[in-house]
């Protein structure tokens, strides 16, 4: 399936732990992919769920020898995304990303990641305003959920799941 022109990631904030699974279990079963979802979360979110098995896997993972770039026990939905190998922990920040905006950073740099999320998000044609907060609910316990579609038809399943989940904060 050919990408339309246009389409930026569609983001959305979870507040709730049980409705961001809810979400990523309902990607899944919509077909999309583990290598389209992204997931931002604080290290503090990801540590308070690392020893529970949920939908979208076991939070007990242990490191998959991927270097510093993953730390440890990985929280339920990283878990499932962890499986590509696309998984960042940013100590400085307290952040893990996974998914197609992990590799986007990686290929930052570690130098250049702290200051590349924002730019990253924005690259992906969410509006800083609406990255703002979600930097706000990730310090908070939130989890922001990406998926990058590949025709308007995706885009709008994406922002039926995200109505359907309770999310805030929309960027679609």
């Amino acid at each position: 399936m050919e990408r339309e022109e246009n389409l930026t990631m569609e983001t959305a904030l979870y507040q709730n732990w049980s409705d961001a699974e809810a979400a990523y279990k309902k990607l899944l079963e919509h077909n999309f992919t583990r290598d389209q979802i992204s997931i931002l979360m604080s290290e503090e979110t990801r540590d308070r769920y690392a020893g529970t098995k949920t939908e979208m896997g076991t939070k007990a993972l242990e490191g998959t020898g991927a270097g510093a770039a993953v730390g440890g026990a990985v929280g339920a939905i990283v878990a499932a995304v962890m499986a590509i190998g696309t998984t960042l922990v940013i100590p400085p920040l307290g952040l893990v990303v996974a998914g197609p905006l992990a590799a986007a950073l990686a290929g930052i740099g570690a130098g250049g990641v702290a200051g590349g999320i924002i730019g990253a998000l924005v690259g992906y044609g969410i509006p800083e305003e609406t990255v703002k907060r979600y930097e706000s609910g990730i310090k908070e316990g939130g989890v922001v959920l990406g998926v990058q579609p590949r025709s308007a038809a995706e885009a709008h399943e994406v922002n039926r799941i995200w109505k359907d989940t309770n999310a805030e904060n929309v960027n679609v």
